[in-house]
């Protein structure tokens, strides 16, 4: 089986003959690849998921596609109509992507604490993009009450709401699970990820639970500041500390991860130290380019390997490349801001070449 999944990881087939309809049939279908020094060291096979070539840059294109086809199907959102989100980045890039496509309008609201590269993305592809301060969940000048508002104010006009909206997750059970499922010819004994919305988890592990018939486990990578680990391990909402990643980490159970989190089979957190290592040892020996919320995905994947063993296979998300995060990521002064230069290995400081 070892070397059907590195033989099928290796080959990338372009067909030439077939195409695609719009920017919307290009979405997905993404490869799976075989992360060779890490599964060697855990005498596993870790594979990582290249959402990063998805059409829009991320594994959010899905989620974007998935929640404006129910909103056409449910009829809300008609011709010339006006897609509001609120959003980290990465959903709002897919949603931008997939509105110009469509002939929508797009209004993002998001944390004025987003790096500058997704901001400018955002404006490039024609969004109204409207940064607020970051407020907890619980305020009601958070940025996902501010865009259920907008939305609720003008006509023709629809809240996507990612965060507790199920056809987000229903866009990865559809899609992003039997992926995996025929990419690992059925042999999955893991699925890991950090989240955000919960959809990415939730859809493509219900799937892989449903396929398996309860074999493949599911887990949880989580960030500092996030309270999952404290509720799938002891039941509680307990959170502390920070984190340097964007877009993943919650303090609540959204109604997306509502849907399957009762089934997660664990859940730990994933320091920003080993982060930003394991970011910058992709680079080197993979040449696999990841933001922050990847990088601490493949240290989810090979932390689960070593405890499931030998041999074993762990599928994760590489969510998107580190392009929209790079004057962050490969800064030396904000790395050093945040504690975190010295993380990275000496003889992988070369590619820390940003001041």
């Amino acid at each position: 089986m070892l070397s059907s999944l590195r033989a099928a990881a290796s080959r990338r087939g372009f067909a030439t003959h077939s195409t695609v309809r719009g920017f919307d049939g290009a979405i997905g279908n993404t490869p799976l690849i075989y992360l060779k020094t890490l599964s060697e060291r855990a005498g596993a096979n870790i594979f990582g998921k290249a959402e990063f070539q998805n059409p829009g840059g991320s594994v959010k294109d899905r989620a974007a596609l998935g929640l404006i086809n129910n909103a056409e199907k449910l009829g809300l959102l008609k011709p010339g109509g006006t897609v509001v989100e609120g959003t980290a980045g990465n959903t709002g890039i897919g949603l931008a992507h997939v509105c110009r496509a469509k002939g929508y309008k797009c209004v993002i609201y998001m944390p004025n604490t987003q790096s500058q590269e997704k901001i400018d993305l955002l404006k490039m592809l024609g969004a109204d993009v409207r940064p607020v301060p970051a407020v907890a969940f619980e305020n009601p000048k958070n940025y996902n009450h501010q865009a259920r508002e907008h939305a609720e104010s003008i006509p023709n006009a629809v809240w996507t709401n990612q965060f507790d909206n199920v056809a987000n997750a229903e866009a990865h059970y559809q899609t992003t699970g039997p992926e995996i499922w025929e990419q690992t010819q059925g042999k999955v004994d893991a699925f890991i990820c950090s989240t955000g919305t919960g959809g990415t988890l939730a859809g493509t592990g219900r799937f892989l639970k449903e396929k398996s018939n309860g074999k493949t486990q599911i887990w949880i990578a989580d960030p500092p500041g996030s309270c999952l680990t404290s509720y799938v391990n002891n039941g509680t909402l307990d959170r502390s500390g920070s984190s340097i990643t964007e877009g993943i980490g919650q303090g609540r159970i959204t109604d997306n991860m509502a849907t399957f989190v009762k089934q997660v089979d664990g859940a730990f957190t994933v320091p920003d130290e080993k982060t930003i290592a394991t970011l910058y040892e992709l680079l080197d020996t993979e040449g696999i380019y990841l933001g922050a919320s990847s990088a601490l995905n493949v240290v989810g994947a090979y932390e689960l390997a070593k405890k499931l063993g030998k041999g074993s296979t762990v599928v994760t998300v590489m969510a998107d490349g580190a392009y929209r995060y790079q004057s962050r990521l490969f800064s030396k002064k904000w790395l050093e801001s945040k504690g975190l230069q010295d993380a990275i290995p000496e003889h992988l400081k070369k590619y820390s070449v940003l001041d």
